[in-house]
């Protein structure tokens, strides 16, 4: 304060005023030096680090961030600039999507002349496929093993994803990020142009453009070993730190006739075909996951499924129940559904496995070749309990096949259940053999991937409502699996004409407000697929589990005269079943109370954990169940700034110590005020 206002300060304290201030103004000064020389840069999406029984895989820098001189990557000449002849390493490459591939990154990380490297985040030069997952995904948790199908095992007969490059897969011991904000990446290309273009092949002269990236990684070595040095932090330290964290989050299960929640194991006269999905995907990059084939066909497909079936299971209900399932975590070793079968398997779950008629899981349904879907078996435990296809697609544009008899299945969660019970099954895909996904697990899994595309001239309202050719295409699967559903669980075929998915594939246009509110779950942007444990808006749960949650209560649900306090505590209610129910405080349409008031609603809907069971038994290195944690960090950032040549910096340096010198020396002449003379009081 007397800084600022020259108040007078005690003679005892003058020194101590002296340096606060020194500090003080010090303090602004490097603040203000240091945005005039940075430009932090927003939209930055790291690679991270992951770890498994073996080895780490991912990215970091070094824990004070990594810096090199910025050189746009666009041709091979730039390559071999950046490589061998470039007379200022190390490099922070700014890499191009055309030359975002294995070929190149293995180069790059086999060379002590990259810092890092940053990715263009655009469709502009796009090869026609990039998949950085492995040929053959999960391959060591299925279930064809030695044991099991040895012939079928690590894909031997079928290469599922044979465009799989391994990038995921890689570690990488300096920092990768991609570049989002399209404005920014002007500002790099500015910077880079202005500072750093070779002209006529000559190197160019100080200053340099350069850029710094933050993403130390905590974690280390392998997952036995973070584990470890984790559970030594919490058990002796007073402020334990944690390095890693197991990927979790929830699956969303609901059924056409509610199930006991508090009571577990066996469920007395219940036999249930289960419908799943998976809920998640995953790329290199930290949280960046549009998963459009890979997880939302699926999850659109089943979500329009249920739809279709709600109607008719109420009024003719089947005689066996329908468990619909939306799995987490199955991009990582199959994560939720590992966990489901285990609660099964240990009586803590609504169901046992005794109760488990049979199973439809429905994979990768958005990118058919003319009118075929593919009804994929396991050639081992086949059985006759098979699902009446030909009368579910009657008047339907698509034909059902079943691929050769001694095809495995593909990556699909009905392997978990199969690695301990028989169960008769079949997992719906678009493919044959390998996967029609060309970018699969990858940032390019987008809408434009399922070629959904709209007229130019439509509102983002219109085309809520609007019916585009993938929509009709999904909507005609939904109703395969639907009235398929219906037959496997007993019901007469009679109805079947009354089971239609809707071909406005996103129905929610029906019922606005909830749409609103739900999409409020998923932040700004396109949703994101990922499961890891980044940032979440509300708490512990995945904001895309929290919104298929809130859409399967919409669908399944029904509205109650309940009051606020009376829905978040429905056991306080006579009338009210919170074993059999869920309970949903939420703004609704009109049209359902004709006030638009928030109304409660309930709906058999429920979360169950979704955590690989090893990390529960604390066996950290099992070869049965997925053991993948994510590190820990403490910043992750991005920036430019110009750099100066070694003689530029000691000269500054020795600048900013002759002001300080000077500052200090005459602190009492600039700091100090006169004396006010004390008031007399008596």
């Amino acid at each position: 304060k007397n800084c600022v206002s020259g108040g007078p300060a005690p003679d005892e304290n003058s020194s101590m005023s002296r340096v606060m201030c020194v500090s003080a103004a010090a303090g602004v000064l490097s603040s203000s030096v240091e945005q005039k020389i940075y430009v932090e840069l927003n939209e930055t999406v790291p690679c991270v680090r992951l770890l498994n029984a073996t080895h780490q895989i991912g990215c970091q820098s070094s824990i004070s961030g990594d810096t090199g001189v910025l050189h746009v990557l666009e041709t091979e000449s730039d390559l071999d600039w950046i490589l061998s002849s470039g007379p200022h390493p190390p490099y922070m490459v700014i890499m191009e999507t055309a030359f975002f591939n294995r070929s190149v990154m293995m180069r790059m990380k086999n060379s002590s002349r990259v810092a890092g490297v940053a990715v263009i985040v655009s469709k502009t030069g796009l090869a026609d496929n990039f998949s950085p997952h492995t040929t053959c995904p999960n391959q060591n948790t299925g279930v064809y093993s030695a044991s099991y199908g040895s012939d079928l095992a690590n894909c031997n007969v079928t290469m599922w994803n044979p465009l799989g490059n391994g990038l995921s897969y890689e570690d990488f011991a300096f920092p990768v990020f991609a570049l989002k904000d399209e404005n920014q990446t002007q500002v790099i290309r500015k910077c880079y142009q202005d500072h750093n273009l070779r002209v006529n092949g000559s190197a160019p002269q100080y200053p340099l453009c350069a850029m710094q990236l933050f993403s130390h990684m905590h974690a280390a070595t392998d997952t036995v070993t973070c584990m470890r040095r984790t559970d030594l932090q919490n058990r002796f330290s007073i402020n334990p730190e944690v390095l890693c964290d197991p990927l979790s989050d929830f699956n969303v299960w609901t059924s056409t006739r509610p199930l006991n929640n508090s009571a577990k194991g066996h469920a007395a006269n219940e036999s249930v075909v289960i419908a799943a999905t998976r809920l998640d995907g995953r790329s290199f990059f930290w949280e960046q996951a549009p998963s459009a084939e890979g997880t939302v066909s699926g999850i659109v497909t089943l979500l329009a499924t249920i739809q279709a079936l709600s109607p008719v299971t109420q009024e003719a209900p089947p005689p066996r129940n329908i468990f619909f399932s939306f799995f987490q975590g199955e991009a990582f070793d199959y994560i939720g559904s590992s966990k489901m079968v285990y609660d099964m398997e240990r009586n803590d779950f609504v169901i046992d496995l005794n109760n488990v008629h049979s199973m439809l899981e429905i994979g990768q349904v958005g990118l058919r070749r003319g009118r075929s879907l593919w009804m994929h078996s396991d050639p081992v435990s086949r059985q006759n309990k098979s699902v009446d296809t030909e009368s579910a697609a009657a008047g339907l544009n698509l034909t059902v096949d079943q691929p050769s008899v001694s095809q495995p299945l593909p990556p699909s969660s009905f392997q978990r259940f199969l690695r301990v019970r028989g169960i008769p099954g079949l997992v719906l895909a678009d493919h044959n053999t390998s996967f029609n996904n060309r970018y699969y697990e990858s940032l390019y899994d987008d809408a434009e991937n399922l070629n959904v595309t709209y007229p130019p001239d439509l509102s983002p309202d219109e085309q809520l409502v609007y019916e585009t050719d993938a929509a009709k295409s999904l909507a005609e699967v939904a109703t395969l699996v639907a009235r398929s559903l219906y037959i496997q669980a007993g019901g007469e075929k009679k109805n079947l004409n009354n089971i239609t998915a809707d071909p406005k594939i996103w129905f929610l246009h029906q019922h606005v407000s909830d749409c609103v509110r739900l999409l409020w779950f998923l932040g700004s942007g396109p949703p994101q697929f990922y499961i890891g444990l980044g940032p979440r808006i509300h708490g512990p749960v995945h904001s895309v589990t929290r919104f298929v949650q809130y859409i399967l209560a919409n669908l399944t649900g029904t509205v109650t005269n309940l009051t606020e306090s009376q829905c978040q505590n429905p056991s306080e209610v006579n009338t009210e079943n919170k074993d059999l129910f869920s309970y949903f405080w939420v703004s609704g349409p009109a049209s359902v109370n004709n006030t638009g008031e928030p109304f409660c609603r309930s709906a058999s809907v429920r979360l169950s954990k979704a955590v690989s069971p090893a990390f529960e038994l604390l066996e950290y290195g099992s070869p049965n169940y997925s053991i993948i944690p994510q590190s820990r960090w403490k910043s992750i950032r991005a920036r430019i700034f110009p750099m100066l040549t070694l003689g530029v910096g000691v000269a500054v340096l020795l600048l900013s110590l002759l002001v300080t010198y000077f500052i200090s020396s005459k602190a009492e002449l600039l700091f100090s005020s006169a004396r006010e003379t004390p008031a007399t009081t008596y």
